[in-house]
C-alpha cells in the first residue's frame, strides 16, 4: 500500500479503511459511485471488465481509480466476490447536500465487509442453495464445527472426529471457512478466511455466546462440547467483524453433537452428483431429478436433506410419515401447494430486515409470506387433530404474528417501489398525516382550488384569487370593489395595495404556503417513520418469524415428497436398524429422468441381505454396471433423507458411512495419476468402513498392470467380505474373481445380460445372477465408432488369445496366488534321459578346431541328433 503521508483529507479517510482491512478491496463512496484507488482500482478494472483512469496524484505519481454506480453494485459485487475478493464498503455518514461550517470532507466509515460467507443481497446469493460460513475449532482431540448461514439466520453446531474432517467439509459445502493454519482443509483451503486473532477459551467462548442472545448461560440451548462452543463463538465474532459491530437476526445454536448424519467423503459425493454434477452443473444430478419444490426456501430445505441424510431412524421415519399423509390427502396437498407458491423468501427478508438493510421488497416478503402461511395453516385447521408429528410442528408454526400480518396488509402498496426513498410504499389511508403530506405535495393547484373556493364563498366575495408572489408567498387577491370587504375581516392581513386591488394574507394562507414548500420532505420523513415503525414490528417478532419461515419450506418439502410418490414409481422404503438391503425394480432417478420418455429406463432388482452382502458384478462397458452401482448408493441417501425411493419396494437398514468408488480420474493438480486417485479412495474405504456402511466399486486395478490390478481387486474383495463385513457392490472386469465364491460364502456373483445378435451384441441393462462368459470390449469399440479394420484386427488378436489361453488352468491364470502348485508340479516332472549329441558337445574345444574339423563335428551331431527322436535333449 502506498505511503499516505501527505493525503488528502479524502484520500485519508481511504487509507483509513484500507489500514483496517489491508485483505480486502475498498468500495469508497463518492456521491453516486463507489471508487476504487491504487492496487485496488488495478485488481477490480481487470475483473469487472471497466475502464481504469487516474484522479490526482499522491506521491508524485497518479492516483489510479475506476468505479461503479452505487444502483447497480450488487451486479460488480457478485463478480468480485465470485471472483474470491472480499470487499469492504465505505459509506458516506453525513447527508452532501446539508451545509457544513467548515469544508472539511464529508465523513465516511466502513459499514460493512463483504465476504463470500456473509452474503445477505438476492442478487449474490443463490436462492435455492444455503451460503454457509463454517468456522472450525479443535479442542481436545476432536473439531468443534458452528455451521451459520447469516442469509436465513440457521446456526448449528456439531463436533466429530480429525479423521472424519474431509467428509463433513464435503457434507456442510461451506462458502467460507474459519480455522487456524493447524487445521488442514485440503480441497476447501482456497475458501479459508484470513483468522487473526486466537480461539478463545472454551469459558470466553460461553460467555460470548450467552451475551449475543442475552442469555444467562447456554443451558437453555441444550448441551456443548468446548470444541463447539469456540466454535461458535468464532462464528459470531467473525460475523460482527464484518456488519461493523451488529448482529443479524439468528436462530439460537442447535448443538447436535455427534452429528447424526451418514458420512459422505468428497470423493462420494462427486461420484453421485448429488447436489452438483461432476462439472459443476445442477442440471443433471439427484437434486435436480427429485426437486419438486415451489418455493426457494424449500429447494434449500431439500438441498440439506439431500446433502446430510440421517442415521436415527426416528427423525427419518417422521419425514416419510408427513408425506405418506399428504399422499392420501390428494386435494388437500394440491391446495397447500398453490398456497404456499406464492410465499417469498421470509427467512432470507428477515436477515436484511434485522441488520437494517432491508429494501421495501422485504417487507412485501414479509407480508406476503405470512398470507401464505395462514392460508396453508386453514387448510390443515379442520384436519389438526389427525396431522402427524411434523405436520403438527408445522402448522402450529404458520400463524406466527396476526397482527403484524394485518398492519403490513393495510400499510403496504400494492405495488411497491425498489428503494424507499422513491416513495409510494405506504398504502393511501393508512395515515392521515401522510397522506395530507402527499396531498399537498401531490395537488398544489386542487388544495389552492378548493380553498380559494371555500374562501369565496366565507367571505362573499366571488372574484377573490389565490395566487403566489415571489416576494410575498401565497396571497389573496381582489379587486378594489371588494377591498374594504376584506379590510374588515380580523383573520386577514393587508400586505400589498394595487391600482385595481389588494392582496391579503392570513394565518392559515401562511400555513398552506409552509406546508406546501415542505410537503415532499415532510411526506418523506413521514413514510420513513411509518417504514421503519413496521421493520421494527417485524424484528419483535423475529423469532416466530423465522419459525414459520423454517415451517414454510419444510411444508415445501414433505409437499414435493408427496408429488414425486404420487406417480405411484416411488416407494416408502421399510427402514430398520439392522442391515438388510433389498431393492425391487430400483431405478436411477437422474438418469431416467435425462432420458424423459426417449427410452425407457430397465429396473434392476438389489439384494444385499446379510447372507449375500457382497455382490460382485461382472459384464461389459456399456452395459449399466455404474448406472446400477450408482443408484443403489442414490436409493440409500433417499431413505435416509427421508424421501421416497425409485422402486417398487426397498427394504434398508440405516448405512452410517457410504463410499463410492465409480469413475475415478486424474488429478493433474496434484501429479496424481487416475490409478493413483483410485487406489487413494481405495486406501480410504478400508480404513473408514464398517459393518454398517454401504460400498459400490466399480473397476478396482484396473489403472495398472493386468495381474497387478487382479492381486489388488482380489485382496480387496476379500477385506471388503471377511474383514469390513460392508454392504457392498463390486463391479469388475476381472472374470476370474467369480471363482472366489466357493471361498466367500456371502458373495453374489451377477452378471449384466448381454445377447449377441447376427454378429451383433445387445445389451439389455438386466441384472442377472451369474459371471459375464466375455467382456464383449471389441464391440464396444466398434459401437464407440473406432474405424472397421482397427476393429477387425482386434477381434483377430483377441481370437487369438483366446485360443492361446485355452488350455491354461485357472492357476496359470492367477501364478501370484498359485506358487506353491507350481513348485509341486515343477518337482512331478519326470527328468528327461541325457542326450549323446549334448554330451558330445559338452566335451569339444572350440578354440583349437580348424574349420574344416568343425564342420564335419556338425555334421555329425546333426545325425546323432535325428537318431535321438523329437523329444531328443529336452
Amino acid at each position: 500500500m502506498p505511503d499516505p503521508k501527505g493525503a488528502s483529507p479524502a484520500l485519508a479517510q481511504w487509507f483509513a479503511a484500507k489500514s483496517s482491512h489491508p485483505d480486502a478491496l475498498i468500495f469508497f463512496r463518492m456521491g453516486d459511485f463507489y471508487e476504487l484507488f491504487f492496487h485496488d482500482a488495478e485488481a477490480a478494472a481487470d475483473v469487472l471488465d471497466i475502464a481504469l483512469t487516474a484522479r490526482g496524484t499522491h506521491g508524485g505519481a497518479p492516483v489510479a481509480m475506476c468505479g461503479v454506480p452505487v444502483a447497480s453494485a450488487e451486479v460488480y459485487l457478485a463478480r468480485l466476490i465470485r471472483a474470491g475478493f472480499r470487499v469492504a464498503i465505505a459509506e458516506q455518514m453525513e447527508d452532501p447536500r446539508v451545509p457544513r461550517a467548515a469544508k472539511t470532507p464529508i465523513h465516511r466509515a466502513v459499514v460493512r465487509l463483504v465476504t463470500p460467507g456473509t452474503l445477505l443481497e438476492d442478487g449474490l446469493l443463490e436462492a435455492n442453495r444455503p451460503n454457509r460460513l463454517l468456522a472450525l475449532a479443535a479442542q481436545a482431540g476432536e473439531i468443534g464445527a458452528a455451521s451459520l448461514d447469516i442469509s436465513t439466520g440457521d446456526f448449528r453446531t456439531t463436533c466429530f472426529s480429525p479423521e472424519e474432517l474431509p467428509a463433513r467439509l464435503a457434507e456442510f459445502d461451506p462458502a467460507e471457512i474459519l480455522a487456524q493454519e493447524t487445521i488442514p482443509l485440503g480441497d476447501f483451503a482456497p475458501r479459508r478466511a484470513p483468522v487473526d486473532a486466537a480461539p478463545p477459551s472454551a469459558g470466553a467462548a460461553r460467555r460470548h455466546i450467552a451475551e449475543a442472545f442475552a442469555v444467562a448461560n447456554l443451558d437453555a440451548f441444550g448441551t456443548f462440547s468446548d470444541a463447539e462452543t469456540v466454535a461458535a463463538a468464532l462464528a459470531l465474532a467473525y460475523v460482527r467483524e464484518t456488519q461493523a459491530g451488529a448482529l443479524p437476526h439468528l436462530g439460537q445454536p442447535v448443538p447436535e453433537g455427534r452429528r447424526g448424519t451418514m458420512l459422505i467423503d468428497a470423493a462420494t459425493r462427486a461420484s453421485l452428483d448429488i447436489l452438483r454434477s461432476r462439472d459443476g452443473g445442477a442440471r443433471y444430478t439427484l437434486f435436480s431429478a427429485v426437486q419438486r419444490t415451489v418455493t426457494a426456501a424449500g429447494a434449500r430445505h431439500l438441498a440439506e436433506w439431500l446433502a446430510s441424510p440421517l442415521t436415527r431412524l426416528a427423525p427419518i421415519l417422521a419425514r416419510q410419515a408427513a408425506w405418506a399423509w399428504l399422499l392420501e390427502e390428494p386435494k388437500r396437498a394440491e391446495d397447500l401447494r398453490a398456497a404456499i407458491k406464492a410465499a417469498p423468501d421470509l427467512a432470507r427478508a428477515l436477515a436484511r430486515l434485522s441488520l437494517g438493510r432491508a429494501l421495501p421488497r422485504d417487507l412485501a416478503a414479509v407480508r406476503d409470506a405470512l398470507a401464505a402461511a395462514s392460508a396453508a395453516a386453514s387448510l390443515l385447521d379442520p384436519v389438526s387433530e389427525r396431522l402427524p408429528a411434523l405436520l403438527a410442528d408445522i402448522h402450529t408454526a404458520l400463524r406466527p404474528a396476526p397482527a403484524l400480518a394485518a398492519r403490513l396488509r393495510r400499510a403496504l402498496a400494492e405495488t411497491l417501489p425498489a428503494r424507499l426513498e422513491e416513495g409510494g410504499v405506504i398504502a393511501p389511508g393508512f395515515d392521515a398525516a401522510l397522506d395530507e403530506a402527499r396531498h399537498l405535495r401531490d395537488q398544489t393547484r386542487q388544495v389552492i382550488a378548493a380553498l380559494q373556493s371555500d374562501l369565496a364563498a366565507r367571505y362573499g366575495v366571488p372574484g377573490l384569487k389565490i395566487r403566489h408572489h415571489a416576494q410575498l408567498g401565497y396571497v389573496i387577491e381582489v379587486s378594489a370593489t371588494a377591498v374594504a370587504k376584506l379590510t374588515a375581516c380580523p383573520d386577514l392581513v393587508l400586505r400589498q395595495g394595487m391600482a385595481n386591488g389588494a392582496r391579503f394574507t392570513s394565518g392559515a394562507l401562511a400555513d398552506l404556503d409552509r406546508r406546501i414548500n415542505e410537503a415532499a420532505a415532510a411526506a418523506m420523513a413521514r413514510e420513513r417513520a411509518l417504514y421503519e415503525g413496521l421493520i421494527a414490528e417485524a424484528r419483535g417478532v423475529a423469532e416466530d418469524l423465522a419459525a414459520c419461515a423454517t415451517a414454510l419450506a419444510r411444508l415445501d418439502v414433505v409437499l414435493a415428497a408427496a408429488t414425486l410418490a404420487a406417480s405411484g414409481a416411488w416407494c416408502r422404503p421399510v427402514m430398520s436398524e439392522d442391515t438388510a438391503f433389498r431393492i425391487t425394480a430400483g431405478r436411477h432417478p437422474v438418469v431416467e429422468a435425462a432420458l424423459a420418455g426417449a427410452a425407457r429406463f430397465v429396473p434392476n432388482d438389489c439384494d444385499l441381505s446379510p447372507e449375500r452382502r457382497v455382490l460382485l458384478l461382472t459384464g461389459p462397458n456399456m452395459a449399466g454396471k455404474s448406472t446400477y452401482l450408482r443408484q443403489n448408493a442414490l436409493a440409500a441417501i433417499l431413505a435416509q433423507a427421508g424421501l421416497p425411493v425409485p422402486a417398487a419396494a426397498a427394504e434398508i437398514g440405516l448405512v452410517d458411512k457410504l463410499f463410492s468408488r465409480v469413475g475415478a480420474a486424474d488429478d493433474l493438480a496434484r501429479g496424481q495419476s487416475t490409478f493413483m486417485v483410485e487406489m487413494t479412495e481405495t486406501a480410504a474405504i478400508l480404513h473408514q468402513a464398517g459393518p454398517n456402511s454401504l460400498i459400490v466399486i466399480d473397476e478396482i486395478g484396473r489403472g495398472t498392470a493386468t495381474l497387478d490390478g487382479l492381486a489388488i481387486a482380489w485382496a480387496v474383495l476379500e477385506a471388503l467380505h471377511t474383514t469390513i463385513r460392508a454392504r457392498c457392490i463390486f463391479a469388475t472386469h476381472f472374470h476370474e474373481l467369480s471363482r472366489l465364491t466357493g471361498e466367500l460364502p456371502r458373495l453374489s456373483p451377477h452378471t449384466m445380460r448381454v445377447v449377441e445378435h447376427k454378429g451383433s451384441v445387445v445389451f439389455l441393462h438386466e441384472v442377472i445372477a451369474g459371471v459375464a462368459g466375455r467382456s464383449w470390449g471389441v464391440h464396444v469399440a466398434r459401437l464407440a465408432g473406432v474405424p472397421r479394420p482397427v476393429v477387425r484386427r482386434a477381434a483377430e488378436v483377441l481370437a487369438a488369445l483366446e485360443r492361446r489361453a485355452a488350455g491354461l488352468t485357472v492357476d496359470a491364470e492367477l501364478p501370484l496366488f498359485a506358487a506353491a502348485e507350481n513348485a509341486k508340479a515343477e518337482a512331478a516332472r519326470p527328468t528327461p534321459p541325457a542326450s549323446p549329441a549334448l554330451a558330445a558337445l559338452a566335451e569339444i574345444d572350440p578354440d583349437r578346431l580348424s574349420p574344416k574339423e568343425a564342420l564335419e563335428i556338425l555334421y555329425r551331431m546333426r545325425e546323432m541328433l535325428a537318431q535321438e527322436g523329437p523329444s531328443g535333449g529336452r
